[in-house]
Protein backbone atom coordinates (compact mmCIF):
# COMPACT_ATOMS: atom_id res chain seq x y z
CA UNK A 1 0.00 0.00 0.00
CA UNK A 2 1.28 3.41 -0.91
CA UNK A 3 1.62 5.98 1.84
CA UNK A 4 1.49 9.76 1.93
CA UNK A 5 5.07 10.07 0.72
CA UNK A 6 4.11 8.75 -2.71
CA UNK A 7 2.97 12.14 -3.95
CA UNK A 8 5.04 15.29 -3.99
CA UNK A 9 3.87 18.52 -2.42
CA UNK A 10 1.26 20.24 -4.55
CA UNK A 11 -0.44 17.03 -5.71
CA UNK A 12 -4.20 17.04 -6.32
CA UNK A 13 -6.79 14.50 -5.23
CA UNK A 14 -9.88 14.41 -7.47
CA UNK A 15 -13.07 12.41 -6.94
CA UNK A 16 -15.88 12.80 -9.48
CA UNK A 17 -17.91 9.68 -8.53
CA UNK A 18 -17.99 8.33 -12.07
CA UNK A 19 -17.01 4.90 -10.75
CA UNK A 20 -18.97 4.77 -7.50
CA UNK A 21 -18.45 6.51 -4.15
CA UNK A 22 -14.66 6.06 -4.05
CA UNK A 23 -14.68 5.44 -0.31
CA UNK A 24 -17.03 8.31 0.53
CA UNK A 25 -19.80 7.42 2.97
CA UNK A 26 -23.08 8.72 4.36
CA UNK A 27 -23.05 8.79 8.18
CA UNK A 28 -26.18 7.68 10.05
CA UNK A 29 -24.94 6.76 13.53
CA UNK A 30 -22.18 5.37 15.72
CA UNK A 31 -20.53 1.96 15.45
CA UNK A 32 -20.24 -0.55 12.60
CA UNK A 33 -23.80 0.12 11.46
CA UNK A 34 -23.27 3.88 11.48
CA UNK A 35 -22.69 4.40 7.76
CA UNK A 36 -24.62 3.83 4.55
CA UNK A 37 -23.58 3.73 0.91
CA UNK A 38 -23.96 7.09 -0.77
CA UNK A 39 -26.84 7.45 -3.18
CA UNK A 40 -25.68 8.13 -6.73
CA UNK A 41 -27.72 10.10 -9.27
CA UNK A 42 -26.60 11.25 -12.73
CA UNK A 43 -22.95 10.67 -11.81
CA UNK A 44 -23.13 12.67 -8.57
CA UNK A 45 -23.31 11.69 -4.90
CA UNK A 46 -26.55 12.72 -3.19
CA UNK A 47 -27.39 13.22 0.47
CA UNK A 48 -31.04 13.75 1.45
CA UNK A 49 -32.89 14.56 4.64
CA UNK A 50 -33.91 13.40 7.17
CA UNK A 51 -30.37 13.18 8.52
CA UNK A 52 -29.09 11.53 11.66
CA UNK A 53 -28.49 13.91 14.56
CA UNK A 54 -24.85 13.55 15.61
CA UNK A 55 -25.00 14.11 19.38
CA UNK A 56 -21.34 13.25 20.11
CA UNK A 57 -20.45 16.93 20.50
CA UNK A 58 -23.52 18.17 22.35
CA UNK A 59 -22.84 20.98 24.86
CA UNK A 60 -20.39 21.49 26.47
CA UNK A 61 -19.11 20.63 22.99
CA UNK A 62 -19.84 22.73 19.90
CA UNK A 63 -23.31 21.29 19.38
CA UNK A 64 -25.23 18.98 17.08
CA UNK A 65 -24.39 18.06 13.47
CA UNK A 66 -25.81 16.45 10.37
CA UNK A 67 -23.11 14.43 8.56
CA UNK A 68 -23.79 14.47 4.81
CA UNK A 69 -20.56 13.15 3.24
CA UNK A 70 -17.45 11.64 4.83
CA UNK A 71 -14.12 10.11 3.77
CA UNK A 72 -11.48 8.36 5.87
CA UNK A 73 -7.97 9.57 5.13
CA UNK A 74 -5.88 6.56 6.18
CA UNK A 75 -6.09 2.93 7.21
CA UNK A 76 -6.47 2.30 10.92
CA UNK A 77 -9.03 1.60 13.64
CA UNK A 78 -11.43 4.29 12.41
CA UNK A 79 -11.75 2.72 8.96
CA UNK A 80 -13.65 -0.41 9.95
CA UNK A 81 -14.04 -3.39 7.62
CA UNK A 82 -17.76 -2.69 7.36
CA UNK A 83 -17.00 0.84 6.15
CA UNK A 84 -14.61 -0.46 3.50
CA UNK A 85 -17.26 -2.80 2.14
CA UNK A 86 -19.92 -0.08 1.98
CA UNK A 87 -17.77 2.71 0.56
CA UNK A 88 -15.77 0.60 -1.87
CA UNK A 89 -12.21 1.38 -2.88
CA UNK A 90 -11.01 4.49 -1.06
CA UNK A 91 -9.21 6.28 -3.85
CA UNK A 92 -7.68 8.81 -1.46
CA UNK A 93 -5.89 6.12 0.56
CA UNK A 94 -5.19 3.88 -2.44
CA UNK A 95 -3.69 6.86 -4.24
CA UNK A 96 -1.23 7.51 -1.41
CA UNK A 97 -2.24 11.11 -0.84
CA UNK A 98 -0.71 12.93 2.14
CA UNK A 99 -2.48 13.65 5.43
CA UNK A 100 -0.85 17.06 5.85
CA UNK A 101 -3.77 19.32 4.88
CA UNK A 102 -2.14 22.56 6.02
CA UNK A 103 -3.14 25.31 3.55
CA UNK A 104 -4.72 22.78 1.19
CA UNK A 105 -7.44 24.09 -1.11
CA UNK A 106 -10.71 22.12 -1.17
CA UNK A 107 -12.94 22.70 -4.19
CA UNK A 108 -16.47 21.35 -4.46
CA UNK A 109 -18.83 21.27 -7.42
CA UNK A 110 -22.25 21.04 -5.83
CA UNK A 111 -25.89 22.05 -5.93
CA UNK A 112 -29.02 21.40 -3.93
CA UNK A 113 -32.25 22.64 -2.48
CA UNK A 114 -32.04 23.09 1.26
CA UNK A 115 -33.91 24.76 4.07
CA UNK A 116 -30.89 25.49 6.24
CA UNK A 117 -32.82 26.57 9.36
CA UNK A 118 -29.85 28.30 10.90
CA UNK A 119 -27.18 25.83 9.80
CA UNK A 120 -24.26 26.15 7.39
CA UNK A 121 -22.61 23.55 5.18
CA UNK A 122 -19.00 23.45 6.37
CA UNK A 123 -15.85 21.36 6.08
CA UNK A 124 -14.98 19.21 9.12
CA UNK A 125 -11.47 17.91 9.79
CA UNK A 126 -10.87 15.17 12.39
CA UNK A 127 -7.53 13.79 13.56
CA UNK A 128 -6.19 11.66 16.38
CA UNK A 129 -4.03 14.03 18.42
CA UNK A 130 -2.50 12.40 21.45
CA UNK A 131 -5.17 10.23 23.07
CA UNK A 132 -8.22 11.96 21.60
CA UNK A 133 -9.94 12.60 18.30
CA UNK A 134 -10.01 16.36 17.76
CA UNK A 135 -12.44 17.83 15.24
CA UNK A 136 -12.60 21.36 13.84
CA UNK A 137 -15.32 23.02 11.73
CA UNK A 138 -14.27 25.56 9.09
CA UNK A 139 -17.03 28.00 10.13
CA UNK A 140 -15.18 30.96 8.60
CA UNK A 141 -15.62 29.60 5.05
CA UNK A 142 -19.04 27.97 4.62
CA UNK A 143 -20.25 26.57 1.31
CA UNK A 144 -23.35 28.03 -0.35
CA UNK A 145 -26.06 25.68 -1.59
CA UNK A 146 -27.74 26.85 -4.81
CA UNK A 147 -30.21 25.16 -7.19
CA UNK A 148 -27.63 25.38 -10.00
CA UNK A 149 -24.22 23.77 -10.07
CA UNK A 150 -21.50 25.97 -8.62
CA UNK A 151 -17.80 25.50 -7.92
CA UNK A 152 -16.54 26.80 -4.60
CA UNK A 153 -13.11 26.68 -2.97
CA UNK A 154 -12.04 26.96 0.67
CA UNK A 155 -8.49 27.07 2.00
CA UNK A 156 -7.57 25.10 5.11
CA UNK A 157 -5.50 27.79 6.80
CA UNK A 158 -4.30 26.97 10.35
CA UNK A 159 -5.95 30.14 11.67
CA UNK A 160 -8.00 29.42 14.82
CA UNK A 161 -10.26 32.38 14.00
CA UNK A 162 -11.53 30.42 10.98
CA UNK A 163 -12.34 27.23 12.89
CA UNK A 164 -14.51 25.98 15.75
CA UNK A 165 -13.34 23.02 17.80
CA UNK A 166 -16.02 20.35 18.29
CA UNK A 167 -14.94 19.10 21.71
CA UNK A 168 -17.13 16.45 23.32
CA UNK A 169 -20.43 15.77 25.04
CA UNK A 170 -20.25 14.93 28.74
CA UNK A 171 -19.83 11.15 28.32
CA UNK A 172 -17.59 10.92 25.23
CA UNK A 173 -14.50 12.64 26.65
CA UNK A 174 -12.47 9.42 26.53
CA UNK A 175 -12.79 9.53 22.73
CA UNK A 176 -13.19 13.20 21.75
CA UNK A 177 -11.34 16.26 23.00
CA UNK A 178 -10.18 19.78 22.36
CA UNK A 179 -6.97 20.84 20.61
CA UNK A 180 -5.27 23.14 18.12
CA UNK A 181 -6.29 23.26 14.47
CA UNK A 182 -2.64 23.37 13.42
CA UNK A 183 -2.08 19.91 14.93
CA UNK A 184 -5.18 18.54 13.22
CA UNK A 185 -4.24 19.84 9.77
CA UNK A 186 -0.62 18.74 10.09
CA UNK A 187 -1.69 15.08 10.23
CA UNK A 188 -5.38 14.76 9.35
CA UNK A 189 -5.38 11.04 10.04
CA UNK A 190 -9.04 10.18 10.76
CA UNK A 191 -11.52 11.68 8.28
CA UNK A 192 -12.88 14.68 6.44
CA UNK A 193 -16.59 15.46 6.25
CA UNK A 194 -19.14 17.91 4.90
CA UNK A 195 -21.63 18.70 7.64
CA UNK A 196 -24.51 20.96 8.58
CA UNK A 197 -23.96 22.89 11.82
CA UNK A 198 -25.28 24.09 14.24
CA UNK A 199 -28.40 21.92 14.22
CA UNK A 200 -31.13 23.34 16.47
CA UNK A 201 -32.20 20.39 18.64
CA UNK A 202 -35.33 21.03 20.69
CA UNK A 203 -37.06 18.20 22.61
CA UNK A 204 -40.67 17.53 21.62
CA UNK A 205 -42.44 17.37 24.02
CA UNK A 206 -40.25 19.41 26.41
CA UNK A 207 -38.08 17.52 28.90
CA UNK A 208 -37.27 18.18 32.50
CA UNK A 209 -33.56 18.52 33.21
CA UNK A 210 -30.66 18.86 30.79
CA UNK A 211 -31.46 17.29 27.38
CA UNK A 212 -27.77 17.42 26.38
CA UNK A 213 -27.10 14.54 28.77
CA UNK A 214 -29.36 12.34 26.64
CA UNK A 215 -29.02 11.21 23.02
CA UNK A 216 -31.15 13.40 20.77
CA UNK A 217 -33.37 11.46 18.41
CA UNK A 218 -32.74 8.20 20.26
CA UNK A 219 -33.56 8.78 23.92
CA UNK A 220 -36.04 11.55 23.19
CA UNK A 221 -37.94 12.93 20.19
CA UNK A 222 -37.01 16.26 18.67
CA UNK A 223 -38.97 19.01 16.93
CA UNK A 224 -38.30 18.11 13.29
CA UNK A 225 -39.62 21.45 12.06
CA UNK A 226 -36.39 23.03 13.37
CA UNK A 227 -34.10 20.67 11.44
CA UNK A 228 -32.68 21.27 7.94
CA UNK A 229 -34.59 19.69 5.08
CA UNK A 230 -33.71 19.03 1.46
CA UNK A 231 -30.83 17.53 -0.47
CA UNK A 232 -27.25 18.24 -1.55
CA UNK A 233 -25.60 16.82 -4.67
CA UNK A 234 -21.82 16.59 -4.90
CA UNK A 235 -20.45 16.17 -8.40
CA UNK A 236 -16.73 16.59 -7.75
CA UNK A 237 -14.29 17.27 -4.94
CA UNK A 238 -10.71 18.37 -5.50
CA UNK A 239 -8.03 18.78 -2.86
CA UNK A 240 -4.95 20.71 -3.92
CA UNK A 241 -2.20 20.11 -1.39
CA UNK A 242 0.07 23.03 -0.63
CA UNK A 243 3.67 23.06 -1.72
CA UNK A 244 6.05 23.25 1.21
CA UNK A 245 8.60 26.09 1.27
Amino acid sequence: MADGSTYADGSTYIENFTDGPGGWLHCVGNGDDGVRRLQMEDGAAVSRSPWWIDYNHAPPGAGYLHLLFGLHTQHGPYLRDAFKEIGGSNRFIEGGFPTDFTNAQVTLRLKGELELRGTQLVFLAQAKVGNHVVGHLLVGQPFEITPQWSEQTVTLVPDPQQWQCLGSRHDRTETYGWGDIGDVLRDLNVDILLVLHPVDVVPSPPLEGDPHKLRAGEEYSVDRSRLPQGYVMLDEIRIQFAKKP
